[in-house]
Parts: structure tokens; sequence; C-alpha cells
């Protein structure tokens, strides 16, 4: 069996089971975060069609991360989880998807849902095949733990990781995905936002991305991240998740949180911006 092993326990999270629980939980209950342990609603997704998370270090992020897995147990429990995330080793395909095998964590090994990803595969024909752009990259791993700490091993995985990130392909992802989904399968775009600028531009620039992503105006996101000469990572995964969700029914987004590393750590100097954001058919 194929496994996909940890490329930043112990860095990004903690590397043990025990301490990653207490980390995880502590997220939750961070005066950043939702301020409480989730409760799992009972069945299947409801509403829910996409999230945005971020994918720094826990400490830094992970608060903010917890409103979007808060918001995820309310909703029910996903079968499977399409991960949308950017590629930052520079390893790998333009679009890379894993389609067998086993991700692990401290928490516990997750399957990859190889039919599901073999139904996206037969709906692109710019996604390959291609483990080496996940070895190493945290934008996908990172959002594993919080999941398995909500539902154990009972979900599974399709990974996508994005080096190319031009609006065209990313709109022929989501499409592809669109396709392939079925009921009570949840999209992940994983992504931070404004890297290592005061917090005051970090906050203003943000804002207007976050902006056109809750009316799912990709065009006009592409157009404010070039304008403003952003160091948003993950957007290409964002206007994968947003064409699916449209495509899914969903009309709008829902911002759950906005905060920066200045926010935790007091440092507003140079900033990194995290937002969770929420797609939902209600």
């Amino acid at each position: 069996m194929k496994i996909r092993y940890p490329a930043v326990a112990g860095a990004f999270y903690e590397g043990t089971k025990d301490a990653l629980i207490r980390r995880i939980e502590w997220c939750f209950k961070h005066k950043l975060g939702p301020g409480k342990l989730p409760e799992i609603s009972e069945g299947k997704l409801k509403s829910l069609i996409a999230l945005v998370c971020p994918h720094a270090g826990y400490m830094y992020s992970g608060p903010v991360a917890a409103h979007a897995y808060y918001r995820l147990a309310l909703d029910g429990k996903p079968d499977s989880i399409v991960l949308l995330g950017p590629n930052h080793t520079g390893f790998g395909s333009g679009l890379s998807i894993m389609r067998e095998g086993v991700w692990r964590t401290p928490l516990g090994d997750v399957e990859i849902d190889t039919e599901l990803a073999d139904r996206i595969l037969e709906n692109s024909e710019i996604i390959d095949v291609d483990d080496r752009g996940h070895t190493h990259e945290h934008s996908l791993e990172v959002q594993l733990p919080f999941l398995q700490y909500l539902y154990g091993r009972d979900f599974k995985i399709v990974p996508i990781c994005f080096l190319m990130q031009d609006l065209e392909s990313s709109i022929e992802v989501g499409l592809a995905v669109t396709k392939a989904v079925k009921d009570s399968t949840l999209i992940i775009a994983s992504s931070d936002f404004t890297h290592y600028e005061p917090q005051r531009v970090a906050s203003e620039k943000d804002g207007k991305a976050i902006e056109a992503i809750l009316k799912m105006d990709i065009k006009k996101f592409y157009a404010v991240i070039e304008e403003m000469n952003m160091s948003i990572c993950g957007y290409g995964p964002i206007a994968a998740a947003i064409t699916a969700a449209e495509k899914l029914g969903v009309k709008s987004g829902e911002l759950l949180c906005y905060k920066t590393s200045g926010d935790v750590t007091g440092d507003f100097s140079a900033v990194v911006g995290y937002a969770s954001i929420a797609f939902s058919k209600v």
C-alpha cells in the first residue's frame, strides 16, 4: 500500500498524537477561535459545499482554521473531501493528483478515494497523476488532523496540488470536480492571504480579495490580486472551489473569521493574513 508520510509533523503541528489533540483543542478554545470545542451534527453533510482554510503553523493560523472546522462539524459528516492546495515546493506536475494509498499523520491514516479521483481525472485533460508535488507540500497535510479530530478514519480524501494557478486552469479543475462529486462530498481550498506586509496593508488588501470571494466573482478576485500585487498563495484552489460551489448551487460565501499572524503574536510589522470562508447551499 502506498503511504504518504507526514512532511511537517513536529513543525507546523505537534508530532505526537496526544500533543496534537491538545493543540487542536487549543485552536478551538482560543480567544481568536470559536471559543469552544465542536459538536458534530448527526448524519451526512446538509448544506456545506466548500471551505477556504489557512495552512500556516497551528500556533499562528490554527484558531482561524478552527472556525471552518467548527462550521463543518455543525453541518454533518462528509464521505469524501477534495483537498485543493497550492504547490510551494515546485516539485511535480502543474496540477498533481494522488489517486491511491493513504496519507498518514500522528492521528492515523486517511484513505484516498480512488473512485472519486478517477472520476475527476476523466473530466480533466490537465490534471496529472503525480505524487511528487505532494511529498513535501504542507498546504493539504495541515488540514488532515482537524478532519481526523472530527471524524476519525471515517472519511476519504482526494488531494490535488496546484503549481499552475492561472484562471483558465483553475476553472477547469473546478468543473472537473463538479462533474465528479456525489452527495456528501466537501471541497476544501487551502490558502493563506497576504504575506509579510504591515497589518494595515494586509487587512486592506485581503479585505478587497475576500469581498470578491464572498461574491463568488473569480474574475474580480484575480483582478484584485493583480492590481494590488497580492501574495495570496492559494488563489487557484480558491477559484476552483468557487467554480464548483457555484455549479453546485451556492450563491455567495460566508466569512467565518479573518485574522493575521499579528493578532496572535502582537507583532504587526510584517503579518500573514488568514481567512476561513464557507460556501453553503442555504
